[in-house]
């Protein structure tokens, strides 16, 4: 039987989601701690990549050639540059894209990767099917939204990056990860999905307000699980 993937960057989102596992069991690949168990009765494999676009890619990888999964979650924290999403409001990605990746010199937009374009399109079934349960949800103190998200290797700190990202892209969020997954999955043919929860908002200061809010994201993001799976 085919698994559910979770990927996340750190520590804290990995033990809010081992927080809703039963039956855990360790496997270990290369230096990759893969945690199998069940959520909600589903089988489920969660691993922690690191930070940053390598390191997800590769961690990526890594699980789809060792393991039989029927689709991959990314989930975690990110900064919100869209000014209606505020701290532990909720994004599912409908699209994700690199704002970091640039081969403009060449006559293509910003963004766009060879053999995959720019913006990568996250599973339609999987966001259909979760939208669905998310209105069942009861009522609660935060947003969950649906929208784009854009991946680069930097923490963004500045207003005026966060306001070049979200006019170039239409972008809602940015993360140091989601879009690297979802280019490996794209190219191996198999289903993605990311939710990340507000952590902060690019203001200069934004370093710690993350580190004040990464629990709650990672919890926030750990509650819509128990729920969509």
């Amino acid at each position: 039987m085919k698994e559910i993937g979770i990927i996340v960057a750190m520590d804290e989102e990995r033990e809010a989601i081992l927080n809703i596992m039963t039956d855990v069991k360790l496997e270990q690949i290369y230096n990759l701690r893969f945690l199998k168990g069940k959520i909600q009765g589903k089988d489920c494999i969660l691993v922690k990549s690191g930070i940053g676009k390598v390191n997800a890619a590769r961690t990526t990888q890594i699980m789809l050639n060792h393991f039989e999964v029927a689709y991959v979650i990314n989930l975690g924290a990110g900064g919100s540059i869209n000014g209606l999403l505020n701290i532990g409001d909720v994004l599912i990605g409908k699209e994700v894209v690199q704002h970091d990746f640039d081969i403009t010199a060449f006559g293509h937009s910003k963004g766009y990767i060879t053999g995959v374009g720019e913006k990568i399109p996250c599973s339609r079934e999987l966001i259909e099917e979760f939208e669905q349960i998310i209105q069942s949800i009861p009522e609660r103190s935060y947003q969950i939204k649906i929208g784009v998200i854009a991946t680069g290797d930097i923490f963004c700190t500045e207003s005026w990056m966060k306001d070049k990202i979200r006019a170039k892209f239409n972008a809602d969020v940015v993360d140091m990860e989601c879009a690297a997954i979802a280019q490996v999955c794209y190219l191996d043919n198999v289903p993605f999905i990311v939710i990340r929860s507000i952590s902060d908002t690019p203001n200069g200061k934004n370093a710690t307000t993350f580190d004040e809010n990464l629990k709650l994201a990672s919890k926030r993001c750990a509650n819509i699980l128990k729920e969509i799976v």
